[in-house]
């Protein structure tokens, strides 16, 4: 044991020796780069014997030495002033999130507090809370309901008059939904135009261009009036996006009117963190549905057989995922028939018809827009959003060009429903392309470890055919695809350190689909080349 010690202390002796070493030398060096007296006894011992032209370079030198100290020193100190001020951003982002939590459990406390008061005010008029229930058969805290005929004390707030019949409808004179129910009214009466069904993807592509110019002085090429036909019959949310001054918002906006059903706009604010702002909340106070446009525009939806465009402008100056996190999920359902939004959890006796048990049906022939930017104000678009929406690139300015007048058209859903299923028959993506589809997708997974995912291959199947109808390329189509769901996903990779395989990727879709093909998914590589 006595052996195994002295080995030990040895061992451990030497290895902090070298740690030692480590700081003395370090020490040493710094000690040595500014033994300033050693200088001026060398600059001494040799200035004697100078030219004049030696002086000048000695004070040249000197004076660039403490230029490259000054600097070194001026980089230090920013170094350490961005570290500091990051640290501080990082404490204040922590404080922030910590005072934001207290809110909410404060936020939750006056919630239990108010249901409390009003469950409270409910028994003092008679009612007991546990008698008044929702459609689910739970109860309701803060609906009052008069029994025996007694009315509310002096200075409380009024409560509607509420009984729940044995279905869960609760009966009320009060209407929460007067927009909705101004909707019922409208379509009580309702005649549909007459729709015309005669026309082909390739004429609405060319009566719209046409309309856009002569009516509007909006100037649009044909390749894009197709990718937002072939959009439109691949995904219900197509996103816009390019920079400013492209036609972004005028392109829904024009068509709206073209189909003379206009588009609804809603204006994105950056203090969207929830579906309230674009679908409306329940005010517990006014016994009211705060209703938005959006939300009467897809109930309105429900009646007609029109074609129907939601506008979500800027819609990435908030975060998408946040308030449009519903609707995202709902539009994923392959049933259409359970695409329902839910609005309120009970039934009220006074509801709009087409509210059924507290949910409205998302209708097929609505199609929501949103425009985007990419600059310092806004959010990046996430993989989650961009996998459900089509994205469209509006990178240029319309060239003006002269078109005949042309008036706007009436054109029904289920007309331009099935010129799309027609499509989808006619003009299939060649089996021989799909191959190449198929090399494709092998090649990207073992050079870059990205798939294209069954999705993406099931929108590219509904797109390409629309695109090839409405009068473009079937390799066009198929290249906008892959430039804008697939080869877009290289963004998140470290790009840096595959440059190389970029260019074999160019080198490989050349090959594949032929010369002067592919362009699109070319270029978007070559500039991601450039970028990183």
């Amino acid at each position: 044991m006595n052996n195994f010690l002295k080995w030990f202390f040895i061992f451990i002796s030497t290895m902090l020796q070298g740690f030692g070493e480590i700081f003395l030398g370090f020490g040493r060096g710094v000690k040595q780069i500014f033994d300033i007296p050693t200088y001026i006894a060398l600059f001494r011992t040799y200035c004697g014997n100078f030219s004049v032209l030696e002086w000048v370079c000695a004070i040249l030198s000197i004076l660039l030495v403490i230029a490259v100290y000054v600097l070194l020193g001026v980089m230090l100190i920013l170094a350490v002033r961005k570290y500091l001020r990051f640290r501080h951003s990082i404490v204040s982002n922590e404080d922030l999130l910590e005072e934001i939590s207290v809110l909410q459990r404060r936020v939750m406390k006056l919630m239990k507090e108010k249901d409390e008061i009003m469950a409270l005010k409910v028994t003092q008029m008679g009612l007991a809370p546990s008698e008044v229930f929702a459609a689910d058969g739970s109860p309701v805290a803060g609906t009052g309901a008069v029994s025996g005929g007694g009315q509310p004390a002096e200075g409380e707030a009024a409560v509607p008059a509420v009984a729940a019949s044995q279905d869960g409808v609760i009966q009320t004179a009060d209407m929460r939904f007067s927009k909705l129910i101004e909707v019922d009214n409208f379509y009580k009466n309702y005649e549909p135009p007459e729709y015309d069904d005669s026309v082909t993807l390739e004429e609405f592509v060319e009566r719209y261009r046409n309309f856009a110019c002569s009516r509007m002085h909006l100037y649009y090429d044909h390749k894009t009036i197709r990718l937002f036909l072939a959009g439109m019959a691949s995904t219900k949310l197509i996103i816009l996006q390019g920079i400013s001054g492209t036609g972004k918002t005028s392109l829904p906006y024009s068509l709206g009117k073209f189909l003379q059903k206009d588009t609804t706009i809603a204006s994105v604010q950056p203090s969207w963190r929830d579906r309230t702002e674009l679908f409306g909340y329940f005010n517990e106070f006014t016994k009211s549905f705060n209703e938005t446009e959006v939300l009467k525009r897809i109930y309105s939806s429900n009646y007609n057989n029109d074609i129907n465009f939601i506008l979500l402008d800027e819609m990435n100056i908030a975060r998408v995922e946040y308030y449009f996190a519903e609707m995202l999920s709902i539009l994923e359902m392959p049933n259409a028939d359970e695409w329902e939004l839910d609005i309120v959890p009970n039934v009220w006796s006074t509801d709009p018809v087409k509210l059924d048990r507290g949910k409205i049906v998302i209708p097929q022939n609505i199609w929501y827009i949103g425009t985007a930017n990419n600059d310092d104000s806004t959010y990046a678009i996430s993989d989650k959003v961009y996998d459900r929406a089509q994205p469209i690139n509006l990178d240029t300015k319309g060239v003006a060009f002269d078109a005949p007048d042309t008036p706007p058209m009436n054109l029904g859903y289920d007309h331009l429903n099935a010129l799309f299923e027609e499509a989808f028959k006619m003009y299939p993506i060649s089996q021989e392309n799909l191959k190449k589809i198929q090399q494709l997708d092998l090649w990207v997974i073992e050079k870059l470890r990205v798939a294209f995912g069954n999705r993406i291959l099931k929108q590219m199947g509904l797109f390409v055919p629309v695109y090839v109808a409405s009068g473009g390329d079937e390799l066009d189509g198929i290249d906008y695809v892959l430039a804008t769901k697939i080869f877009r996903k290289f963004e998140s990779l470290n790009l840096a350190m595959l440059r190389e395989e970029l260019k074999e990727l160019c080198t490989y879709l050349t090959k594949l689909f032929g010369k002067n093909t592919m362009h699109e998914s070319i270029a978007y590589l070559e500039r991601l080349q450039k970028l990183f």
